[in-house]
C-alpha cells in the first residue's frame, strides 16, 4: 500500500496488518519502518511516486526480495497531496506536481503490479476522496486530481472485471495532520478533530473491500462525517 506511513494510510496499515503481510509505502525507507516494525508482518516498499523510473525500481526490488514467487493479494492507492489554490494562484508546476503524485504515479504502479494481482484475482482500492464527485472554491487543483482518478478506476474496473475487483473509497474529511493544514488554510484555527472521519473508519472500508467475498465487488464506497 502507497501513503502508509501516516494519516488514513497508516490507519490501513494497522487494520489490514492484523492478517495480512503489509508492505507499508511511503517516500523513505525511515518513515514506513516506523509503521512496519509495529505490525506483526510487514515489510516497506520505497518510492518517490511521481517518477516512473522509481516505482519500476521499487516493484523490482519488492520483486527481488520475495522468497520464491512474489504473491500480491491486494494493492492500496492512499498517497496522496491536497494543496489548496485558487486557478490563478496556481501555476503549470502545482498542476503538474499533483496529476504526477495523485494520478500518473497510481496509473503506473498498478501497471507495474497487475500480472501479480491478476494471477491471485487480487483487488485494487484507491482512496479518493468526496472531492472526486464534487468541486468547490481552491479546490481546482485537488479534485480535477480525484475526479481524474475516479475516471481512471471506473475505467479499470471494467478492464479488468472477472479478473482483478477494483473499489474506490470517498472520504469525507478525516480527522488527519493533512486535514489539520487544509483547515488552517480555510482560515479555521479552532480545529476540533472529533467532528470528522476517524481514519480507523475508513481503514474498515478498505477492510469491506478487500474481505468480500470473491463472488462480489465493492465498487464504491463513501464515508462522510454525521455532522457536516
Amino acid at each position: 500500500m502507497t501513503g502508509g506511513s501516516r494519516g488514513i494510510g497508516a490507519a490501513v496499515a494497522r487494520d489490514l496488518g492484523r492478517d495480512f503481510h503489509v508492505y507499508v509505502g511511503a517516500t523513505s525507507e525511515e518513515s514506513a519502518q516506523v509503521v512496519a516494525q509495529a505490525l506483526p508482518s510487514a515489510d516497506v516498499f520505497v518510492a518517490d511516486l511521481s517518477y516512473e523510473q522509481s516505482i519500476a525500481e521499487a516493484v523490482e526490488r519488492l520483486r527481488s526480495r520475495a522468497e520464491g514467487k512474489f504473491q500480491l493479494d491486494a494493492l492500496v492507492h492512499s498517497a496522496g497531496i491536497a494543496p489548496m489554490k485558487t486557478v490563478e494562484e496556481a501555476t503549470w508546476q502545482d498542476w503538474e506536481q499533483i496529476f504526477r503524485i495523485n494520478l500518473f504515479g497510481v496509473a503506473e504502479l498498478t501497471k507495474q503490479l497487475l500480472p501479480e494481482l491478476r494471477e491471485n484475482h487480487g483487488t485494487i482500492v484507491a482512496i479518493n476522496s468526496g472531492s472526486g464527485f464534487h468541486s468547490g472554491e481552491y479546490s481546482a487543483l485537488y479534485s480535477g486530481s480525484k475526479f481524474a482518478l475516479r475516471a481512471f478506476t471506473d475505467a479499470l474496473r471494467e478492464e479488468e472485471r472477472g479478473d482483478v475487483r477494483v473499489s474506490s473509497v470517498h472520504p469525507g474529511r478525516v480527522d488527519t495532520e493533512m486535514q489539520v493544514k487544509l483547515q488552517e488554510q480555510l482560515g479555521n484555527h479552532n480545529y476540533e478533530g472529533s467532528k470528522y472521519v476517524r481514519p480507523e473508519s475508513i481503514a474498515a472500508a478498505v477492510r469491506l473491500a478487500l474481505t468480500t467475498t470473491h463472488e462480489a465487488m465493492v465498487e464504491e464506497i463513501s464515508v462522510r462525517p454525521v455532522v457536516t
